[in-house]
Formats: structure tokens, C-alpha cells, sequence
């Protein structure tokens, strides 16, 4: 897969079309006799192949898996998804003013995805692929979950990361004689920045912050269910992470993805405090 399915239309050989020759784990999984779930995020299907019209082949339900709950692009928003159900489109089963978010959702529809082939073959084995949408853009959580990390951040970047950095050693992540790297050019100095800017951008870790410990919280609740039904022991963990940091936002970040996607950039004037588009 040479590129994001949404230039999949593109260069010969350089496109995203995975060959089908390409097996996917999926598949030969199910060949074993296993169950197979996707669940969450999935950005393997060519674009001009999302709609209802199909085809439905670089679907998930056409690489080997059985069952589907999740979205078909590179994200998503996290209160007003844009969810497909197997091979079909679905509005949330209630609302985010009822207490909708979609990790919970992804959550409780893996935890039923096993638990109902749990209960006629229990002895059958299964693979689930999750991929909840954190914390990818856009950075959605319950309020609460961002305001548990108030003022964690207030002394900026270059101080968060000499505290990751240092508790890195401690942990044995990386050796004691590990130097920091250099400060990225492209992000300002935290003590250049105005109070209004470090309000702002503190926020904005907050929120990340508060992001991953909310997906955390719903990622324990599956290992706790795999628990309830003696199948945690019983399983292998692979974790994997998705592309990491990503430069859309610029070196100031942005608070509206689809700017970026417009080509247009948000930055703010120092004078006048005005966001400048």
C-alpha cells in the first residue's frame, strides 16, 4: 500500500490499492477457524470505494473479517461518527448529550462481538484487530476527563519533556547515559510565547492528556470482561501505534483540521491577539 486511500487514485504502483495477493492476517486467521473482528478505525479501503455503492471487496468484511463496528476514513469525529456496522452505515445509539463517545461505543461493541460467539462456542478461538480513533485528530473527551490534568502542564514543553525524558531512565526505557535530543526548530520556545498562547496550547496538552487516559480507561475495561470469562491468559497482546506526530496543524497547532485540507493555516497575531487565517 503505497499511499492513504485517499490518493488512491494516483501513480501506477503507487497507490492505495492493496493487492489482493497481499494476504491479510485476517484471512488466514479465519481459514485457522477463528473468529475475526474489526473494530475502530480502518483507512485500508480506496475512497472513491467508501459509499454505499461499493464495492465492498477492500471492506473489511471482504480481507477476512466476520464482523465490522468502526469507520472506514483516516478519522473521525468522536461525538458525531460517521460509523458502519458489517458492510452498512449507522447513527450512535444515542446521543452525546445521553453520554456518547465513540470509544465507549468501539468498546462495548467488541466486548458483545466475543461474548456472543463466547456463548455457543466457548472454546473457539478469536482475533480482534481494535483500533480506537485516539488520539488521532480530532481530540475529543468528556470535559472532565481533560480537566484532571489542569495545571500539569503550565511550565511548558521543554520542561515536560526533561520530566518524560528522566522518567524514561528510571523506567529502563532507554540507557542512563541517553542524551535529549536537540529542540525541534519548527516549535517556539515556551518562555517566547504570550500568556494567552500558553493558555491556550496548556489546553491543549490537557486535552490530548486527558484523550489517551479516557481510551486507557475503556482499553481496561476489555482486558477486565477478557478476565471475566478466563480468556485473559489465554490471549496474546500485540500493540502497535499509528503514524505518531503529524505536522498538519504547523508548529503552532490548529484547532480545525479541515483548515489544513483547505490549505489555508491558523496562526495567531501576537499584537493584536487575532487569529489570522
Amino acid at each position: 500500500m503505497a499511499c492513504i486511500t485517499e490518493a488512491s487514485t494516483g501513480y501506477p504502483g503507487s497507490n492505495g490499492n492493496i493487492p489482493f495477493e497481499n494476504g491479510f492476517l485476517s484471512e488466514i486467521l479465519l481459514q485457522k477457524g477463528y473468529n475475526t473482528y474489526a473494530i475502530g478505525k480502518w483507512h485500508l479501503t480506496p475512497a472513491e470505494q467508501t459509499s454505499a455503492a461499493g464495492p465492498y471487496d477492500r471492506w473489511p468484511l471482504g480481507r477476512g473479517f466476520e464482523r465490522f463496528y468502526g469507520f472506514l476514513g483516516g478519522d473521525t469525529h468522536q461525538y458525531y461518527p460517521e460509523l458502519i456496522y458489517d458492510n452498512h452505515a449507522v447513527h450512535p445509539e444515542k446521543t452525546p448529550e445521553e453520554g456518547y463517545h465513540l470509544t465507549e461505543d468501539l468498546t462495548d461493541k467488541a466486548i458483545s462481538f466475543i461474548a456472543d460467539a463466547k456463548q455457543i462456542a466457548p472454546n473457539k478461538p478469536f482475533f480482534l484487530y481494535f483500533a480506537p480513533g485516539t488520539a488521532h485528530a480530532p481530540h475529543h473527551v468528556p470535559k472532565e476527563w481533560a480537566d484532571a490534568y489542569a495545571g500539569e502542564f503550565d511550565d511548558g514543553w521543554e520542561a515536560y519533556r526533561e520530566k518524560v525524558f528522566a522518567r524514561q531512565k528510571e523506567l529502563g526505557i532507554i540507557p542512563a547515559d541517553a542524551e535529549l535530543s536537540r529542540h525541534d526548530p519548527d516549535v517556539p520556545r515556551w518562555d517566547s510565547l504570550s500568556a494567552d498562547e500558553k493558555r491556550l496550547y496548556s489546553r491543549m496538552i490537557e486535552v490530548f492528556a486527558g484523550f489517551l487516559t479516557h481510551t486507557d480507561y475503556h482499553i481496561g475495561r476489555l482486558f477486565n470482561f477478557l478476565k471475566s470469562i478466563d480468556e485473559f491468559d489465554n490471549t496474546i497482546f500485540v500493540v502497535t501505534s499509528d503514524n505518531g506526530a503529524s505536522s498538519e496543524g504547523g508548529p503552532t497547532g490548529s484547532v480545525n483540521e479541515v483548515l489544513f485540507f483547505n490549505n489555508q493555516n491558523l496562526r495567531i497575531d501576537k499584537k493584536t491577539k487575532m487569529c489570522m487565517i
